[in-house]
């Protein structure tokens, strides 16, 4: 097999929150145990990485480490040589909009328009204007894990007032930039046949340009620990962000039921609510400060011994592009009860208890039943982790990203 050396950009790489952190660490890492050379271009927050894996740090003024405008002031005056991309930055995040992607994306394209060593470049879900240059420069694979206009849709639905929702149309601004570009792209690789569907629906793209490659599992970090005991009626879900989307409202509600015929239920909800944020509140309204907790900032393995630790994993989401919560539920063998929506149900197989999303009825009725006949769900997971392992593994996804690439490299040479 020919060995690459790989671009791998991606905008941000938070290790500790959301998937794009784990996306970018394991796919490198699996690259680099297939004897590839790997170098990871990034904007703030940087990832972690696995030994070997080179860093390359495109910094911006990551104004959304913060949301105090003092503190944001200071990041953009102690910025020394701005350019036309820091003042962009700076003005489009104070009037509301999110305009990493596009800076991080002229930043990308200026450290690569030196250097020419890379055999292709692989662009994690920035689609910035930028990549159409990239594009006409190096082989070019854009990642579009799922249209983020059905985020925007959610956060729409359930926002009230004009306020709110003017908010979200600003913060959103960027899709016009994705809505242009991502058809232009002649290589696109999504993780599940649900969102290849969305994609072509939502961007208007040409569906033979998107090929399927699933994300993988980490199934060293995550698989049963028979050393950790599970703490009876103790539940985990993942809400990596505040957002509708997410569906934690729904599992919240569920345990306002639950917990009068399980008084020891308890959640633990791995990631941070915004501080005095719609999530607060509504704990607080349903009468369940007692009966749930957060965990932010884990590692891996300290995710893992949670789930290890836990009777029942819930995922709730309205919309997953590729649901690593799944995934990793599934791999530690915990038994599962997923929404059955978007890229999930390609995931589980039959292998979780599935239910309709936006319904705490479903959740608390799946609960109850698996409470009740423990032994037999247990015995689905055990066979849902095999199916990760046959199916999820990093080491059979990072083979399917160079089958394929080869593929289209080769194909490109021949024409």
């Amino acid at each position: 097999m020919r060995k690459f050396k790989i671009a791998f950009l991606s905008y941000r790489s938070a290790p500790f929150s959301g998937g794009q952190g784990i996306y970018v660490y394991e796919l490198s890492r699996a690259f680099k145990d297939l004897g590839h050379e790997v170098d990871i271009i990034s904007g703030p927050p940087y990832p972690k990485l696995a030994d070997g894996i080179n860093l390359i740090k495109l910094p911006g003024l990551d104004l959304f480490s913060t949301f105090n405008f003092r503190d944001r002031l200071n990041l953009f005056f102690n910025k020394k040589n701005k350019d036309f991309d820091d003042y962009y930055e700076f003005f489009i995040a104070l009037i509301g909009g999110f305009p990493e992607m596009r800076t991080f994306g002229n930043r990308a394209k200026n450290y690569l328009s030196t250097r020419k060593e890379y055999d292709f470049v692989i662009d994690n879900q920035s689609l910035s204007y930028a990549m159409i240059k990239i594009q006409e420069e190096f082989p070019l694979f854009q990642v579009i894990h799922h249209p983020i206009p059905r985020d925007k849709e959610y956060e729409l639905k359930y926002a009230k007032g004009i306020v709110k929702k003017t908010f979200i149309r600003s913060w959103y601004s960027f899709l016009k930039m994705q809505s242009k570009v991502a058809p232009k792209m002649h290589n696109i690789i999504s993780p599940s046949k649900s969102s290849k569907n969305d994609i072509q629906k939502y961007f208007h793209i040409d569906v033979s340009k998107i090929h399927v490659i699933p994300n993988g599992i980490d199934t060293e970090i995550f698989k049963p620990n028979p050393v950790i005991s599970k703490k009876p009626f103790k539940l985990i879900t993942t809400a990596s962000a505040d957002v509708p989307l997410k569906g934690l409202d729904f599992t919240l509600r569920a345990i306002a039921v639950a917990k009068d015929k399980y008084p020891l239920i308890n959640l633990v909800v791995i990631g941070k609510p915004r501080s005095g944020g719609h999530t607060e509140r509504l704990i607080s309204k349903l009468g369940i400060d007692e009966f749930v907790s957060f965990k932010t900032n884990l590692t891996n393995q300290e995710v893992s011994d949670e789930y290890a630790s836990s009777q029942i994993a819930i995922v709730s989401s309205l919309y997953e592009g590729f649901g690593f919560p799944v995934g990793e539920a599934m791999a530690c063998a915990v038994p599962l009860i997923a929404t059955d929506v978007a890229s999930i149900p390609e995931i589980t197989g039959p292998y979780a208890e599935m239910i309709a999303p936006e319904s705490h009825e479903d959740i608390f009725n799946s609960l109850d039943n698996i409470f009740q006949k423990y032994d037999l769900y247990m015995k689905k997971a055990n066979l849902g982790r095999d199916h990760i392992l046959q199916n999820f593994s990093w080491s059979v996804i990072a083979n399917s990203y160079i089958d394929h690439i080869s593929s289209t490299l080769t194909s490109h040479a021949d024409i």
